[in-house]
């Protein structure tokens, strides 16, 4: 498994990164969950992210325990902080309390006495950028949190975040959007603006939740076994399972099978010929998902084929950069 700095910083970490939203500690039995991570461990992933709001603290405590016993040093550890965990005023936002307190929270769920990169859930317009900051600061200064990052901040406020980091005497390093072949509003501003201030993007869903595996078919309903037919994890996805989408993306399928990759290999290799993107996080279910999605690591997609792919997708593309910022 090939890795990738993460900005401007000397961390590296692979270029798949294994992520527990949607699964751990719900969709998913913990064994199942301990034979997910011990597969991306075989396969030569060392990055694992997770947040504390996945499945209500869960997801937290289940990697905590899959990852007990291995060699911490080897390991790049990655939570969040912002979303609610309890039912108090200041369990939620990125107020100095809900910060610091979420982070000591989640070291003890992850059983570990340091987070490798500690991000910003969402920005929170609420609380002074330079409280939340200042927080940080005082978890890196403290050896409790290595580096900083963000997710789905726009260009504006990462600009703003990377300045007053940089005032601080810390770094922030990195931005968490979602990225695919379907929904690419991180291209006008925000790859721009993070590579100017330094930071990487460590990019979720590049499979659009399942959408660009090629499982789901026109005209036909979601199977019952796949995320888009899960009564609740299904939700999220259904802007792709329109037959509009969905014939567009079977068109994908020859350019697939011409590299020799799955569609969903193909779709991972794409977000990685993004030079600002250090790494595409997968999630699985099972273990051969994960087996299935490494293949994707190292693959280089000729810019002849990438042309094809754009043509293929055409105006189901979302594009607009006033989408970055998820509610």
């Amino acid at each position: 498994m090939d890795t990738r700095r993460l900005g401007r910083s000397g961390l590296n970490i692979t270029e798949l990164a294994y992520g527990n939203w949607l699964t751990h500690g719900s969709q998913v039995e913990e064994d199942a969950a301990h034979a997910c991570v011990h597969a991306a461990l075989d396969a030569g992933i060392t990055t694992f992210d997770t947040a504390d709001v996945y499945a209500g603290t869960k997801a937290e405590s289940v990697l905590g325990r899959a990852l007990k016993g291995q060699r911490r040093e080897g390991l790049e550890v990655f939570t969040k902080v912002y979303w609610p965990t309890g039912p108090g005023a200041n369990d939620r936002g990125l107020s100095r309390k809900h910060v610091i307190e979420s982070c000591h929270a989640s070291l003890e769920r992850l059983q570990t006495d340091h987070i490798d990169l500690y991000q910003a859930h969402r920005y929170d317009a609420t609380v002074p950028l330079e409280e939340t900051m200042t927080a940080f600061a005082d978890l890196v200064r403290a050896g409790k949190v290595l580096y900083v990052g963000v997710s789905e901040w726009r260009a504006e406020e990462i600009a703003a975040g990377a300045a007053l980091a940089r005032d601080l005497g810390i770094q922030l390093i990195s931005n968490q959007p979602q990225y695919s072949m379907l929904w690419r509003v991180i291209e006008g501003e925000v790859v721009p603006t993070s590579e100017q201030e330094g930071l990487s993007q460590i990019v979720w869903s590049p499979l659009a939740q399942g959408a660009l595996t090629g499982k789901y078919q026109p005209g036909q309903a979601p199977p019952a076994d796949s995320r888009g037919g899960h009564p609740t994890a299904g939700g999220s996805m259904k802007q792709y399972l329109t037959d509009d989408v969905l014939t567009r993306v079977q068109q994908l399928r020859p350019i697939a099978e011409e590299l020799d990759l799955t569609m969903a290999q193909l779709a991972l290799a794409w977000v990685l010929q993004n030079g600002n993107v250090a790494a595409a996080i997968i999630g699985a279910t099972r273990p051969e998902q994960v087996h299935d999605n490494v293949k994707a690591a190292g693959v280089q997609i000729p810019t002849e084929l990438m042309t094809r792919i754009d043509d293929a997708l055409g105006d189901v593309v979302e594009r607009d950069p006033g989408k970055t910022s998820r509610g």
